[in-house]
């Protein structure tokens, strides 16, 4: 297993991992140019060569930085390849001196797992919005905001 920064070149390979979800309204849709834009946002997860997983985290406001886009292939979840992003995340979050991070989620619980508490949407800066208002689902998308300190 190797967590990596991605190149122009994985752009594809990424859009292609997220799609699937987005479809399924596991996550919201990340169209291929916003994907393009936040590129260097990500941390990919290959085993053997191969991308398992993806996970963002964008700096949003000061020292708070949101975790988003986190997928892994769903014939290789539930083998410790999810987790292993987000500690890849958290750490990267301290690394550029972020002392909190959130998420928007459809799996609130997963995050619970890593010591994220849900808390109210409205808790969080208007700045975190701006992405929210593009959205077809905006404003009652049925995502839970959980947060954590890092």
């Amino acid at each position: 297993m190797r967590i990596r920064k991605p190149k122009i070149t994985d752009i594809n390979a990424i859009h292609q991992l997220i799609k699937p979800f987005a479809e399924a309204r596991r996550m919201l849709a990340l169209p291929l140019g916003n994907l393009t834009e936040r590129l260097r946002d990500f941390l990919l997860l290959e085993v053997d060569g191969e991308l398992i997983g993806a996970v963002a985290v964008h700096i949003v406001w000061e020292d708070l930085v949101e975790i988003r886009s986190l997928a892994v292939r769903p014939e290789r979840q539930k083998q410790g390849y999810g987790s292993a992003l987000i500690d890849a995340a958290l750490t990267e979050a301290r690394e550029i001196g972020a002392t909190k991070v959130f998420t928007l989620t459809f799996v609130p619980e997963f995050f619970q797992k890593h010591g994220f508490a849900v808390i109210d949407r409205h808790e969080l800066p208007h700045k975190v919005w701006q992405d929210c208002t593009h959205c077809p689902l905006f404003p009652d998308c049925g995502e839970t905001a959980l947060t954590r300190s890092v």
